[in-house]
């Protein structure tokens, strides 16, 4: 399925450069993402590591991989040499592994602490308390995680029609991200909205946004 053109160009006005749109492109195929990256996008995102490896060894070299989905430590070293971002670290062990698999390659890897904001049981993330014990580690222990960067906060809301209670959770993470971002490094991303809730998350401070069936189309996941 091609892309949708007039909506990508209808987002890309919309953010007028005050946000970054990474295009979810997982179960796309490696054309999918070439039409798009013909038109000049080069931030795409993926939630399964094997599917990411795959596409990047036949796409170009610059674009900027973002993995958005749950990583599993033993994953890691795979996505290591290339990752440009890595929005969902929910734990320490994880970052841990990251900075591991970072020092073997001589990278420092960007990263987001994924913050868990909605009301269902199937979201990850930690939560604020878990998100400031780890916080107060790094900063406390710079030494054991030197070849990591954590570059700010990710977060999904709730899957509901009630925006009110959308716009509640993400207000929720723009207060946590100001509230951490006191800290050395400051933070510089902020990242949640997606297809369905973008536009709330652009209004309460989101500066990138992970957007994928609006434009490429509804997933197959018969493969």
């Amino acid at each position: 399925m091609s892309i949708n053109k007039e909506k990508y160009q209808e987002i890309i006005t919309e953010l007028d450069n005050h946000a970054t749109l990474v295009a979810v492109s997982k179960t796309k195929s490696a054309e999918d993402i070439m039409e798009l990256y013909n038109l000049g996008h080069r931030d795409f995102g993926e939630n399964y590591v094997q599917e990411l490896v795959d596409k990047a060894a036949l796409l170009p070299q610059d674009i900027r991989w973002h993995f958005i989905g749950h990583l599993q430590s033993n994953k890691v070293k795979f996505i290591a040499p290339f990752i440009h971002l890595i929005h969902a670290v929910d734990s320490v062990s994880v970052l841990t592994e990251i900075n591991k698999q970072a020092a073997k390659i001589n990278r420092v890897i960007d990263c987001l602490l994924q913050i868990y904001i909605a009301k269902e049981e199937t979201k990850f993330g930690l939560d604020h308390h878990e998100a400031e014990t780890l916080m107060t580690q790094i900063v406390a222990n710079p030494g054991n995680f030197s070849n990591v960067n954590i570059k700010g906060l990710m977060g999904m809301a709730s899957f509901t029609n009630d925006t009110h209670k959308v716009k509640d959770e993400f207000h929720h993470l723009k207060n946590l991200y100001h509230k951490f971002t006191i800290h050395d490094s400051p933070f510089t991303i902020l990242s949640m909205g997606m297809s369905s809730d973008y536009k709330i998350a652009l209004k309460e401070g989101s500066n990138m946004v992970r957007i994928g069936s609006l434009l490429f189309g509804e997933r197959n996941y018969s493969k």
